[in-house]
């Protein structure tokens, strides 16, 4: 939160109806806004497009590179604005890392109430954007800026990556075992900070999972027996599992109980009903692609698999010979190195959840 003229006490999350990723259009409505019969004169330049539901689109360059371009953007999810910055950034670059390359450039896209928020705390916003950028070594140079009538703030984002590395969310393979960088429970934490029922323990646990950038997704390019890679979003776990298996024709197992959550309280948190409205749009828009063991708590798994997650993180999909290799990689970057499932033939749903 800001103070302004020691006076008046600005919490950004109360200016705006939505949070982060959690403001996402949902997976079902989105597909009906990008339906079109409009057909786009061939690009044997573009290799990865609107033909997939990837993180980021990739063009070619011709010389055995590829030029990754993205953007992402969202209403605060925290109240202090430096670190709304800081979370919005390394959520947007996320998505060169989530297709195996190396960030070279951002640009800023901000949206700002200025009748009723100080530019000052825009500012605040900018900083914390820049020092997000300077942690992924590039350069912050330049944006464009509306007055609107919620805070909004993102970044247009552009890589590079070697042709041969480059990873898409569709092109996992039968048999691949699942990795999962970051835990889950962000929206359910945050959800619970908005309605004042976060405990001071758990305060700072969603905000500096957020700010953690996804770096060891350039790493992971490189790595041929990675399959397939994205980042888990808005759509939470399910619903970017869900696009991974469709869209390699395939199926996947999670077992639950791998499942890695931010804390061992978030039960407590769903039973105060700290779950986010973006929960049930994306159960509304994937659940009957979704099947659960019996063994399994159904509802508190929903809550958990399907919570919106702002900057989480990478979901990585990677033959069993390479296993112990990834998982290596993963705990040198000090992220999770467990297994939480694996890739399988078709089945009549296209993710089970097992304990």
């Amino acid at each position: 939160m800001m103070i302004i003229d020691n006076k008046e006490e600005i919490k950004l999350t109360q200016y705006s109806h939505g949070a982060g990723c959690g403001c996402k259009i949902s997976p079902k409505v989105l597909d009906q806004i990008l339906a079109t019969n409009f057909a786009m004169p061939d690009n044997d330049k573009l290799i990865v497009g609107n033909h997939s539901k990837d993180d980021a689109a990739v063009y070619d360059m011709g010389n055995g590179t590829a030029l990754i371009s993205t953007t992402d953007f969202f209403m605060p999810i925290v109240d202090d604005a430096f670190d709304f910055g800081r979370i919005a950034s390394a959520n947007a670059i996320s998505d060169v890392y989530a297709m195996g390359g190396k960030p070279i450039l951002a640009i800023a896209i901000l949206g700002w109430p200025i009748n009723v928020l100080p530019a000052n705390i825009a500012a605040r916003v900018i900083e914390g954007s820049r020092s997000i950028c300077k942690e992924a070594g590039i350069p912050l140079a330049g944006g464009h800026s509306i007055d609107s009538p919620e805070a909004i703030f993102g970044l247009a984002v552009n890589g590079m990556v070697d042709i041969n590395n480059i990873k898409q969310n569709n092109t996992a393979k039968e048999g691949d075992i699942l990795f999962l960088t970051k835990k889950l429970g962000v929206g359910i934490l945050t959800t619970a900070e908005k309605k004042g029922l976060l405990q001071e323990p758990h305060k700072q646990l969603a905000p500096q999972q957020m700010m953690q950038l996804n770096k060891v997704g350039e790493a992971l390019g490189k790595i041929k027996d990675v399959h397939a890679m994205t980042d888990v979003t808005g759509f939470g776990l399910l619903g970017h599992l869900t696009e991974m298996a469709e869209g390699s024709g395939l199926s996947a197992v999670l077992n639950f109980e791998n499942i890695p959550l931010i804390t061992t309280s978030l039960r407590d948190y769903i039973s105060a009903q700290c779950v986010p409205g973006g929960t049930n749009r994306n159960w509304d828009s994937y659940g009957d692609k979704i099947s659960f063991d019996n063994s399994v708590d159904q509802f508190y798994a929903k809550a958990i698999l399907a919570d919106p997650q702002t900057s989480g993180g990478l979901l990585i999909s990677v033959a069993p010979t390479s296993v112990d290799e990834i998982a290596g990689l993963l705990a040198e970057y000090g992220l999770y190195a467990e297994p939480i499932g694996v890739i399988t033939s078709q089945q009549k749903k296209i993710v089970i959840v097992k304990n």
